[in-house]
């Protein structure tokens, strides 16, 4: 890019260089007037160009303050459009006032000086080379680049009007057209500065993303001080200290100290999250209270922002089904446009003889056609869907599977690790006659409190949650592949046994067996001992086995005192997911490789319509084929470990639960949270995105389709013309209200 094209010095290289880097971290908003002909739009890798391809548009890139790595925000265009707006409105009030025009109108006669004929004129030109030129250059690019658009059409409007102001001047052949082209160009000023930031606020993501990182962190040094650092120079296996309400500079690990870290903006999650020593946490969320020391694991492009931020970045560059055809019709107004004002003016001047009143119709049918409330239709909205799913920990990969979405008949969940929380729980506690559940459950704690066994650990949280006092172990044994043994005090047991110490021997109460071996294992355990459980508690494990449940026994000095029926605990959130899912009129099926009796169990609990039982990870995909096969429009949601053939196969693919792996290659969307309600939220944003796409492409197809031919003078017969600055505030007017509708999707309510 030369020097003359991008207005920087030649000392500042590094800057540019810098700039560019930091633009291809960023959106070029192809949606934007001024991205998609500036050189930074034509010459992005994702534009489709090469640098090199970029030469042709060198001589037309706005040299006002245009910094192109803040396109993503649109701040420099916005504060052009607003400083032009301003400057050229002081500049328009003299030629409005000096006006012959405007003077018959209101019958009002100006202040004259010698010279003050040329007011008009010299103002004139001024605003049209200060605030008409950015439309022109713009324009330009469209020509050359063969995408005729709005500023094309600007451009010739503004042109004819100029050309023919000055001929008015130069040759006295009619009143010249000056205040209205500076009225033209103020309104067109106003209603861009009005667009960008409306678009900068939609497009506003990939901002709030970027600014969560900190410019610099405190590494500490080998010798414990700090020093202050750039977060560029942060490397792997860095230590860095995190103050309260700093924000972690990049991922890492805690290694030293406690404190609550917010990452709604990252993962969704609402509440703060407690970290501890071992525990990761991700770069850009906030440290709440506590002073954290972290080890640094990934750094730049490596960590999990920079990874949302190209997915949010892929999928508002992304085009979907509706955005292309609103594009391609976009395209067709702007020669539909152009075919209207050659009629036109053959039509008025073979009526009326060429002069001003021909002039005004021409320009108006220019100005009034907006091509660009087309073209902004669909991508402000995709920008806002963007932006509100990336808030709520939904990112998207492929809009086309977005779009979808709002048209989905069945959903399938993997079942383990999605809908249940691929952990076990306590679900029953039963015990013979005189025990309490609490007791055997505190004995059950106490015999598994040194076993790193998941269903140990199921019993250890269950007697935490019921607030139970787990008696002491002094020696532990793990029975391979039967249970655990260990043995309690003897007053420990007496305590909590019924009867205290004058029990009935039958259930083995302590006053008349040893009382403090406690033992606990599934039929395995019993089947060794050769000891049979009483009825009840032999009924009990049937009826839990029919569930799909296992049982584990307690046993007091090996009489069997109680049993726990465990399974892989149902989230609650999935009842909410599938209820609201029902609720959109959306099927729900369940996959997994779990036998039939618990496939069931879980769905009849949940109230699932279709079950895949005892499914291999590698027959999935041909599961999902099926309902395909059936005329179904399907979502296949898994965790992306074992399920991307059957990501890849369905029609959306939803990868749940990702944490901090968002680049989860087979899926469309990435879920950062374990949430299935997030899949119903998905749905329901896909819906009411289109919906608003839809309203904003019929708005301005329908604006187009009368105002075109009012500002060609159909209803002059009845005393109805449209003057150009009435068809420019129009143009502007439509342009925002499309950008309005667009920003009232933020409303929508995504809970379930």
């Amino acid at each position: 890019m030369s020097e003359s094209a991008t207005g920087h010095d030649e000392d500042d290289g590094s800057a540019r260089s810098s700039g560019d880097e930091t633009h291809r971290n960023k959106p070029t908003d192809s949606y934007c007037s001024c991205c998609r002909v500036c050189d930074c739009y034509r010459g992005h890798p994702e534009a489709g160009e090469k640098p090199t391809e970029r030469r042709a548009d060198d001589g037309d890139e706005e040299e006002d303050d245009h910094d192109h790595g803040e396109h993503v925000d649109h701040s420099d265009h916005e504060d052009m459009f607003r400083t032009r707006f301003f400057v050229c409105l002081v500049l328009s009030i003299p030629v409005l006032y000096y006006s012959p025009m405007l003077q018959e109108w209101f019958g009002y006669a100006a202040v004259t000086f010698p010279g003050s004929e040329f007011v008009g004129p010299v103002l004139g030109v001024a605003v049209f080379a200060y605030g008409g030129v950015p439309f022109l250059r713009m324009g330009a690019v469209e020509a050359r680049n063969r995408e005729p658009g709005m500023m094309l059409l600007i451009s010739l409007a503004i042109t004819v009007a100029f050309g023919y102001s000055l001929a008015a001047v130069a040759f006295d052949i009619g009143e010249p057209f000056f205040w209205e082209l500076v009225t033209l160009i103020v309104i067109f000023l106003l209603g861009h500065w009005i667009e960008m930031r409306s678009v900068r606020r939609a497009s506003g993501a990939l901002d709030e993303l970027a600014e969560l990182l900190p410019d610099t962190a405190e590494r500490i040094g080998e010798d414990g001080e700090t020093e202050e650092v750039s977060t560029d120079d942060l490397e792997e296996d860095d230590l860095v200290l995190v103050r309260p309400g700093a924000n972690v500079p990049a991922d890492g690990v805690v290694e030293d100290g406690e404190s609550n870290v917010a990452e709604a903006m990252i993962t969704g999650e609402s509440k703060p999250v407690k970290k501890e020593p071992g525990d990761e946490v991700i770069g850009g969320t906030t440290n709440r209270d506590g002073s954290l020391r972290v080890r640094i694991a990934a750094t730049g492009e490596e960590t999990t922002l920079s990874g949302i931020m190209r997915l949010v970045e892929e999928a508002q560059e992304s085009r979907s089904r509706t955005q292309v055809l609103a594009d391609r019709a976009a395209g067709w107004l702007f020669y539909a446009a152009l075919g209207v004002a050659a009629v036109t003016a053959v039509g008025w001047t073979a009526a009326v003889g060429f002069g001003l009143p021909v002039v005004e119709r021409v320009v108006t049918v220019l100005v009034i056609a907006c091509p660009h409330a087309l073209g902004l239709a669909v991508p402000l909205v995709v920008a806002i869907n963007t932006s509100m799913a990336a808030r709520s920990g939904m990112l998207v990969r492929d809009r086309i599977a977005m779009e979808q979405a709002r048209n989905l008949d069945t959903v399938v969940f993997d079942k383990t690790g999605t809908l249940t929380a691929g952990e076990q729980g306590i679900v029953d506690v039963t015990t013979v006659d005189d025990w309490d559940e609490d007791d055997a459950l505190a004995l059950a704690a106490a015999a598994e409190g040194d076993s790193e066994h998941m269903i140990a650990q199921a019993i250890r949280e269950e007697a935490d949650e019921r607030g139970l006092s787990v008696p002491d172990v002094s020696s532990f044994e793990a029975l391979e592949g039967r249970g655990v043994r260990a043995t309690v005090e003897r007053d420990a047991v007496s305590a909590v046994a019924p009867g205290g110490t004058s029990g009935d021997d039958a259930n083995g109460t302590p006053s008349e067996r040893d009382g403090h071996t406690v033992s606990v294992g599934g039929p395995n355990l019993l089947r060794h001992l050769e000891i049979d459980p009483s009825p009840d508690l032999e009924r009990f494990a049937e009826e839990a086995g029919a569930r799909g449940e296992g049982v584990v026994y307690v046993l007091a000095a090996e009489h069997p005192v109680g049993a726990i029926a465990l399974a892989d605990v149902i989230r609650e959130e999935s009842f909410e997911a599938i209820d609201a899912l029902h609720e959109m009129g959306v099927s729900v099926a369940m996959l997994t490789g779990d036998d039939e009796d618990v496939a069931h169990s879980v769905a009849d609990e949940l109230g699932i319509d279709t079950v895949f039982a005892e499914v291999l990870p590698e027959d999935k995909d041909e599961k999902i084929l099926e309902l395909q096969d059936e005329g179904r429009l399907v979502a296949m949601v898994g965790d992306g470990v074992n399920d991307a053939p059957a990501l890849t196969r369905s029609d959306v693919g939803i990868a749940i639960g990702s944490g901090t792996d968002v680049a989860v290659e087979a899926a469309d969307v990435v879920l950062v949270e374990n949430d299935p309600r997030d899949v119903a939220s998905l749905v329901r944003l896909s819906a009411k995105s289109y919906r608003k796409m839809q309203e904003n492409i019929v708005w301005a197809a329908g604006y187009n389709v009368f105002a075109l031919p009012l500002a060609a003078g159909i209803l002059a017969p009845v005393g109805i013309l449209l003057s150009p600055a009435v068809g420019a505030v129009l143009m502007s007017a439509s342009t925002v209200i499309v950008a309005i509708n667009a920003q009232l999707l933020r409303r929508a309510d995504l809970s379930v």
